[in-house]
């Protein structure tokens, strides 16, 4: 699965990396340990115009058809394996895709009767968009929640002995695909697939990370030796 994620690029880099067009590049605070629930930076096609657009989504997907919107805590993940299938997502991968902004993500590796977080960041530099979907729920007294998920696959020759799982991450050359809405959703599915391991690199961190009300850059900081 993928839980926890860095994001320190400036607004003014996403917006280059993204493409999305000039004067749509927000003020951001470094932000090394986002969480679940927590607004996160995310592309999307905007709904009415059709261009890109840096916006905020709430992490943890609210169906449009939820009664709570608690059960967006449960949903901040979906398997690109079912995605097509479950009513939570299925809509939303025809129609709401977009790509989360991240620097780099956490993923905890059991050792012995404990288990070590490690920091998985692309090789060099460089922001990642990881795939999400994401959707717009109504409140009974007229507010509006918009929400996503991200999307995880079969792990990497790296992440193997680490995690079952990790986070679809696309390719830049492939980001207008993906977030076309609903034209190609076959040639969008063949996206959903393991990011090559020798563009990923991956370090243990400190257990500081574990609480999501640390968040700073000793999270992202090497463990000593």
């Amino acid at each position: 699965m993928c839980g926890r994620f860095a994001l320190i690029t400036t607004g003014q880099e996403l917006a280059e990396h993204f493409q999305v067009p000039a004067g749509q590049s927000p003020a951001l605070t470094p932000r090394y340990n986002v969480a679940p629930t927590q607004p996160v930076t995310a592309v999307r096609l905007n709904p009415d115009r059709g261009a890109r657009e840096l916006t905020f989504l709430n992490w943890g997907l609210i169906p449009s058809w939820a009664k709570d919107p608690g059960i967006g805590a449960r949903l901040i993940n979906a398997r690109s394996e079912t995605v097509t299938e479950k009513p939570s997502f299925r809509s939303a991968f025809k129609r709401r895709r977009c790509l989360i902004a991240a620097d780099g993500f956490y993923e905890w590796q059991r050792v012995g009767d404990r288990k070590q977080p490690l920091y998985v960041h692309a090789a060099g530099a460089g922001v990642w968009g990881l795939a999400g979907l994401w959707e717009s729920w109504r409140a009974p007294d007229g507010s509006l929640i918009e929400s996503c998920a991200i999307l995880t696959t079969a792990p990497n020759e790296l992440m193997r002995p680490i995690h079952n799982r990790m986070p679809v991450i696309i390719e830049p050359e492939d980001y207008s695909l993906w977030l076309e809405p609903g034209a190609r959703p076959d040639d969008a599915l063949h996206l959903l697939r393991p990011f090559p391991s020798h563009k990923m690199n991956a370090y243990p961190v400190s257990t500081a990370v574990n609480n999501p009300r640390n968040d700073a850059p000793e999270c992202i900081a090497p463990l000593a030796a």
